[in-house]
């Protein structure tokens, strides 16, 4: 089982008929039929690592001014409280604090890509904080604690986005073509995730163009989903880019592959 970088984009991905969401819709017909999905994603951060272990989660509407059909949707997929209860075992032996949420549902970074991945909503799904005070590297190695879930058939999904600046969005541009240093960040970041240089990717603020406009301080979160998931697929990952394109002249829908991807 890979382990994988996906975008969530816009809420609207869950709904809207696009290039990304017609992706989406067909992504499940490359992978293994997993038996349980964990998703770290950029819309739930705690300073120490939180794993959701409700059996059933609430879907959970955590934007606003969208139209009302996207808060009408409920992603009534099952939890898994007795993955929730390994992936803290696995944590704590590698050195990890870890602690369950009984009561944390799924916010848009999970449902939204689950929705257009897996739309019968059939299989157990965990969500899994981010840190975004951690560096890099220690990111990674909480990924890497859980990669002995993927030989269990469970894929391990980071849910963010690489290029993603609300300022530098122009909502109206509908033309596919990215403004060119999103484009210069997105294109350093993927020769770098190609090449399994896991150095200079955790050295990314210093050495890739355009770094604090692509993944601003403020706003980090959605980026550090992809060391999870990074540090998930292998020791020194070599990524495989399956999908790329663009809304609003600089929101990159990109998605990575991890490990082997049958």
């Amino acid at each position: 089982m890979p382990s994988l970088f996906i975008a969530h984009g816009s809420p609207m991905v869950a709904i809207e008929d696009s290039v990304y969401g017609r992706y989406l819709d067909q992504l499940s017909r490359d992978l293994p039929v997993p038996r349980s999905i964990v998703v770290f994603s950029a819309h739930w951060t705690e300073g120490v690592q939180t794993i959701s272990a409700s059996p059933q989660p609430d879907t959970i509407h955590d934007f606003y001014g969208f139209p009302e059909t996207l808060y009408q949707i409920r992603y009534p997929a099952p939890g898994d409280p007795a993955l929730a209860v390994r992936i803290q075992e696995l944590l704590v032996s590698a050195g990890i604090e870890a602690r369950l949420d009984l009561a944390r549902g799924f916010d848009h970074g999970v449902w939204t890509i689950l929705s257009r991945i897996f739309p019968d909503a059939s299989i157990p799904v965990v969500s899994m904080s981010v840190d975004p005070a951690l560096r890099p590297e220690h990111q990674f190695q909480i990924g890497r604690a859980l990669a002995p879930l993927r030989q269990e058939s469970v894929l391990i999904i980071g849910s963010g986005a690489t290029v993603h600046n609300l300022r530098m969005l122009q909502w109206n541009r509908e033309d596919g073509q990215p403004e060119a240093w999103a484009e210069a960040f997105e294109r350093w970041l993927e020769s770098r995730i190609s090449e399994g240089d896991v150095d200079a990717l955790f050295a990314y603020r210093e050495e890739a163009p355009y770094a604090e406009w692509a993944a601003p301080s403020w706003g980090v979160e959605h980026l550090i989903p992809l060391f999870y998931a990074m540090g998930a697929g292998e020791e020194r990952p070599q990524g495989r880019l399956l999908h790329r394109d663009w809304q609003y002249g600089s929101l990159a829908n990109s998605v990575y592959a991890f490990g082997e991807l049958v």
